[in-house]
This record gives structure tokens, C-alpha cells and sequence, in this order.
């Protein structure tokens, strides 16, 4: 089955971050075309994807290989290789494409610093052209953001010809998951969906309310007025503490002792007992 679609590999390397994000007419593209790991770099394997490409370029790229040797090395040893679209990024922020001569049209690829955008039986150029200037246009955002603005430029631009259905967004930093314990920092998959980027940001708002920080000087003290309404407010609930409502909405990870509230946490607090 071919995965025609479009899809963005690249890193903010201040961050220390990789991340793939990808849409397409096909069920569940999640589980095909993006792989990344941290320190080490990204691929998206599409069009009529080889699967291999994904374990096979990351261990390339453990290997030190840059992106563009990583991408031959693929290219080269596959008999499918005129049908077969794939994009790296290495360590480095080094990045590569290659688009099969029997891809279906429009397909194709564009590359910069830090990035690898490429599509398959698109509308038009007009659809990777989207990716590339709308991540070039977000330096300095947030990494998930900026891949789920480029998913969403790029099918105002046209997109896959045949529609949509699926969307992912995968993003990688050592120790930057969950409890610090991982290294998968958000794995967004929207299987099937008739708009599915939409529900990725939607889906990616949640996931940053539950599993994102807030910087510590921006906590609110727990005083006075406020002290009184929390309170108030988890009476109504139900709880006697914080931490007891916190953990029952798995927001356990934003509350950090009884003198401050994360505002995204009162935020909550205040949705759930109006």
C-alpha cells in the first residue's frame, strides 16, 4: 500500500530535540513513516514506504553517518528505490531527502538547516513549499508546535490529493519524557479522522496541559484570596488537598508542594468546579 502523503523530519538543537510530523489520505500513518531518536537524529519513510528505513537510518545515524550518506546508504541498497520517498535529519541538523522517480505526482522534496520536507502524489509543490517556509518562519517556537503549523500550512496549500485521514506527531529529547524516564517526549497519533490535524492540535494542547511545565517564577502563590478559593473549590470536588484532585485528572505532574499553583493547574481547577 502507498503512503502518499507529506510529511516535516527536523530538530531545534538548542532543545536537543527531534521530531517528525506527518499527514495523510492512510490509515494510522503514525505507525509507518516516523523515527527518531534523541542525540542521534530523525527519517520519514513514505510513498511506497520501505519500513526498514526508519530502524535502519537511525542506526546509520548512531554510527555518526551524516544525513546525506545515510539517505544514499538507504537509496543504494534498496531495489525499490525509484518508488520509495524518504527524509533525514542527522545530529547535527544536517538534512537530506530522496524522491523516487516512480513516486506518484506531484511529489518531491525541499531541505534547510535543521529540516527535510517531502510529498508524495500531492496537489502540488505549493504543499511541501508550505512545510519548509512555515518552519523557517517559526524559529525559536516550540519544536511540536512549530511541526503541527507546518501539517497545518501545508494542507491549506493543498495537501494530499486524495483528502485526509491521518496525522502524527512525534518529538524525542533524552530524559525529556515522561518522569523524565523517557526519552519520547509526545507520541500524537491520530489513526482516522476526517480532520486530523485539528485533532492533533487538539490532541497536543491536552497532552501539554497534563505533561507541560510551567516555569517555577510563574507559579501563583497559594495565599489569602486565592488560598480561600482553591480550597473552596476542591471542597466542592470532593478532596481535601491538591495533590489528591491532581492525581485524579493526571496533573500530578504540574503541582509541587502546597505554596504555589501552577496557573494551568488553577486554570483546570476552575473548569472543573464552576
Amino acid at each position: 500500500m502507498i503512503v502518499s502523503t507529506y510529511s516535516i523530519v527536523a530538530c531545534d538543537l538548542e532543545a536537543s530535540q527531534w521530531g517528525v510530523a506527518v499527514q495523510s489520505k492512510f490509515l494510522a500513518v503514525g505507525s509507518v513513516v516516523p523515527w527518531a531518536e534523541p542525540a542521534v537524529g530523525a527519517v520519514a519513510t513514505q510513498a511506497y514506504a520501505n519500513p526498514r528505513f526508519g530502524p535502519d537510518g537511525l542506526a546509520l545515524l548512531r554510527e555518526g553517518l551524516g544525513a546525506e550518506e545515510v539517505v544514499r546508504r538507504l537509496v543504494d541498497g534498496d531495489d525499490g528505490r525509484n518508488e520509495r520517498q524518504v527524509g533525514v535529519v542527522d545530529a547535527h541538523g544536517n538534512a537530506a531527502s530522496y524522491t523516487g522517480s516512480e513516486c506518484i505526482d506531484w511529489a518531491g522534496h525541499r531541505t534547510g538547516a535543521c529540516y527535510a520536507a517531502q510529498g508524495n502524489l500531492l496537489v502540488g509543490a505549493e504543499t511541501v513549499d508550505a512545510l519548509a517556509a512555515t518552519f523557517e518562519a517559526t524559529a525559536g517556537q516550540n519544536l511540536a508546535i512549530r511541526l503541527v503549523e507546518c501539517l497545518a500550512a501545508a494542507q491549506l496549500a493543498g495537501g494530499d490529493r486524495r483528502g485526509q485521514q491521518s496525522a502524527s506527531l512525534l518529538i524525542v529529547e533524552r530524559d525529556g519524557g515522561y518522569a523524565q524516564l523517557s526519552d519520547v517526549v509526545l507520541d500524537l497519533r491520530v489513526d482516522d479522522h476526517p480532520r486530523p490535524i485539528d485533532e492533533l492540535r487538539r490532541i497536543h494542547t491536552m497532552h501539554f496541559r497534563l505533561f507541560g511545565s510551567t516555569p517555577r517564577e510563574d507559579w501563583l502563590p497559594l495565599e489569602n484570596d486565592l488560598r480561600a478559593e482553591v480550597d473552596e473549590r476542591l471542597a466542592r470536588l470532593g478532596y481535601d488537598s491538591l495533590d489528591s484532585w491532581a492525581g485524579v485528572e493526571n496533573l500530578e505532574e504540574r503541582v509541587d508542594g502546597s505554596d504555589a499553583i501552577d496557573p494551568v493547574v488553577l486554570v483546570a481547577l476552575r473548569e472543573a468546579s464552576p
